[in-house]
């Protein structure tokens, strides 16, 4: 297949939710992408919601293939020795306390918003405040979280309980708080 008709191919089969650059990757290394035409990209861009660890460094490359020689994907039901030590690493070096895992960004705030909650049930404090031109994930309380118009289109009415400041903006953040705010997202 040429360009255009990958292109082509995504415009009939995937739903067009990201504006997308005219080129087709086949591959990276290091800093750089390579494209079907045989461009040499310079990639610049972390991806959303990832590290920029770059492409293909051997020890990367390593890690996947040691571990896909192991074990792919456990659910939870199950223990396994590397989400016990990835949880220990974490706990010891962040905050404390205990993990809690995520696939992703979205879920992750879910996840917070809920424990939130859950931890000021019965305490009539539900509200969370986030700031504008925020972007917390896709699912329905993170685009609620999310104080940008343009990610609520198609999508009201939003969930209640959500108050926005604007970003940078300590006063406003002080004002804003209530005896019925339970938590702040700040990205």
């Amino acid at each position: 297949m040429n360009t255009q008709e990958v292109i082509s191919q995504f415009n009939q089969y995937v739903i067009g939710n990201y504006g997308r650059l005219p080129r087709v990757i086949t591959r990276g290394e290091g800093n750089y992408l390579y494209d079907l035409d045989g461009n040499k990209i310079l990639d610049l861009f972390p991806g959303w919601a990832v590290s920029g660890i770059g492409h293909c460094h051997p020890k990367v490359v390593e890690a996947i293939r040691r571990q896909a020689g192991e074990l792919l994907h456990i659910d939870n039901t199950f223990y396994t020795i590397q989400q016990g030590q990835l949880a220990k690493l974490l706990s010891e070096r962040a905050f404390g306390g205990k993990c809690f895992f995520c696939n992703s960004g979205a879920e992750a705030n879910e996840a917070a918003m809920k424990l939130a909650r859950k931890f000021n049930a019965g305490k009539k404090r539900y509200k969370f405040i986030t700031a504008e031109r925020s972007f917390h994930g896709r699912t329905f309380a993170a685009v609620t979280a999310t104080a940008q118009p343009k990610y609520h289109e198609g999508f009201m009415p939003l969930l209640a309980g959500f108050e926005y400041v604007p970003f940078n903006d300590i006063d406003a953040l002080t004002n804003a708080f209530s005896e019925e705010v339970c938590g702040v997202l700040i990205e």
